[in-house]
């Protein structure tokens, strides 16, 4: 049977009181050990409302939120947007420098923090003059619940509506800094509703909320069963033990990353039967290497494979790859696709250089136009004039093509393209090639200086344990399988690929030594 969200949805505090009123009894969503309903679950936030108001917030003020996963990061959020308030997510994996940065450039007077994360607060309280209030989540000094304890619960400001910034989530951008990137009311209500039809839910089902919610992968997507009115369970990290926990415990839905998939599969007969109760397994964030997919298709047969491909600027998703298409026999080559675009969502492919489309099947730069899209960059007004045009695509960064049956291919980071005699090579095409040798558990390809070619290609491979295999080896391997100008020319084995904080590959530092004293970077 399917849950029916109420019509006319412009806030997703009105899906929380919706479900407070008709289910209020019903478990809305657990965490560890504890368990709220509908209408505790609505209290909370309604006080969180007041508190904030109590402590002289309203409409535009900020607050900050840094933690890891904990039901209370969505409490702050919804509270604070009751108010016409904006919570930034902080990701806590930042370093000191970083993070104080982050919490400036949000703005934020108020700061609700995890316990575990309150010495990293501490050693920075110096260079965080905005902040009045810090306020402990958790631990022996918890601050929030007596925080709410003491607060009158507080309705919708009508001085709110659905164009008012709510949401700033940072973007792991791999130069400079963190971008915080402005999400409305209505970007994520609109994404919401176009991303949940995707992986449907109904009376029965149960949310897995483990990707951490200062992505828009955990955020946006903890949004999916509440919309849905259907309980949620929260884990604090994304590790084995509670991913296995909770598949145990009756979860339907859930989102991860490849990564995880790929050590689902590795972890044995009792990691895989624990998934057979799973109705829909979203993945994405990272591309999921082809052999490791047909491996899960193969494990789980009756498994609901979607991969989701999107941005911060879009709130999360803008394209899935449904499960028909996954097990599609007639069309195998759409495994390596990113599906086809959600409901209101329009695509350009163009020609970075020239600003022109280009035909059906050929690459170019992705560029989006949906309601889901950001209403900018927090503080740089510069930046968002390049990312959004004047009449109002947003330009992905993403080099791809789009096929005759609406398919999208992601192919690159524009700036990551390697152009080598003339000829534009896509790295993630030459990772997925060489992903398929038995001995390479990662691999990343980069272009470095040639005097000849302008750029020749070179790939860091990270070896399988217990699996040998020569630099040579590998090139041959991969040159069967591609044309030889796409092939790396050199590989070299490393033992880990360099990542920044949300886990994404930091292709500029393998880069660094190569192209050091060079006026140019390609």
């Amino acid at each position: 049977m399917s849950v029916v969200a109420p019509p006319g949805v412009e806030f997703m505090t009105d899906v929380v009181a919706h479900w407070a009123a008709l289910q209020p009894d019903a478990e809305a969503l657990t965490y560890g050990e504890v368990r709220w309903t509908w209408a505790q679950w609505d209290d909370r936030i309604r006080r969180v409302a007041g508190g904030l108001a109590a402590l002289g917030l309203g409409p535009g003020s900020r607050v900050a939120f840094l933690d890891k996963n904990h039901p209370a990061c969505l409490e702050v959020s919804l509270g604070a947007g009751l108010l016409g308030a904006v919570n930034a997510v902080i990701n806590w994996r930042l370093a000191a420098g970083e993070l104080d940065y982050v919490i400036n450039d949000s703005g934020a007077s108020v700061l609700f923090t995890g316990a575990e994360l309150l010495p990293a607060v501490q050693a920075i309280r110096d260079r965080l003059p905005r902040v009045t209030e810090v306020i402990v989540v958790g631990g022996p000094d918890d601050a929030y619940e007596p925080f709410l304890a003491a607060a009158r619960p507080a309705e919708r400001s009508r001085e709110v509506t659905g164009d008012d910034l709510w949401l700033v989530m940072y973007s792991s951008g791999t130069t400079g800094r963190p971008k915080g990137v402005m999400l409305s009311h209505r970007n994520i209500v609109a994404h919401t509703q176009n991303a949940v039809p995707v992986a449907p839910m109904g009376r029965g089902d149960r949310n897995l909320v483990a990707m951490p919610l200062f992505h828009v992968g955990g955020t946006c997507y903890a949004l999916f069963g509440i919309y849905a009115g259907v309980p949620s369970t929260f884990t604090r990290e994304p590790d084995p033990a509670s991913l296995l926990a909770a598949f145990g415990a009756g979860v339907t839905h859930a989102f991860v990353v490849p990564a995880v998939v790929s050590a689902l599969l590795a972890a044995g007969e009792q990691a895989i039967a624990v998934l057979s109760g799973l109705k829909y397994l979203l993945y994405g964030a990272a591309p999921m290497p082809l052999p490791v997919l047909r491996q899960a298709l193969a494990t789980w047969p009756g498994l609901n494979f979607i991969q989701v491909y999107g941005q911060t600027e879009l709130a999360g998703v803008i394209s899935a790859l449904s499960p028909q298409a996954h097990r599609d026999a007639a069309h195998q080559d759409r495994l390596g696709s990113a599906g086809t675009l959600l409901a209101g969502a329009q695509v350009r492919v163009v020609d970075p250089a020239s600003g022109q489309d280009v035909a059906v099947g050929q690459p170019g730069e992705f560029w989006f136009r949906s309601a889901q899209q950001m209403m900018g960059y927090l503080n740089r007004p510069e930046d968002t004039a390049q990312a959004i045009t004047a009449d109002g695509w947003l330009r992905s960064g993403d080099i791809g093509h789009v096929d005759d049956g609406g398919f999208l291919y992601v192919s690159d980071r524009i700036k990551d393209m390697i152009i080598t005699g003339g000829e534009n090579v896509y790295s993630p095409e030459v990772e997925q090639a060489m992903a398929e040798h038995p001995a390479v558990a990662e691999v990343a390809v980069i272009g470095i200086p040639d005097d000849h070619w302008g750029e020749t290609i070179m790939a860091m491979v990270v070896l399988r344990p217990g699996h040998q295999a020569t630099g040579p080896e590998i090139i041959g391997f991969t040159r069967e399988r591609l044309a030889h100008y796409k092939c790396p020319r050199t590989v070299e084995i490393i033992d880990a690929l360099p990542r920044n904080p949300s886990g994404k590959v930091l292709k500029r530092t393998l880069r660094a030594p190569y192209w050091a004293g060079r006026d140019r970077q390609i």
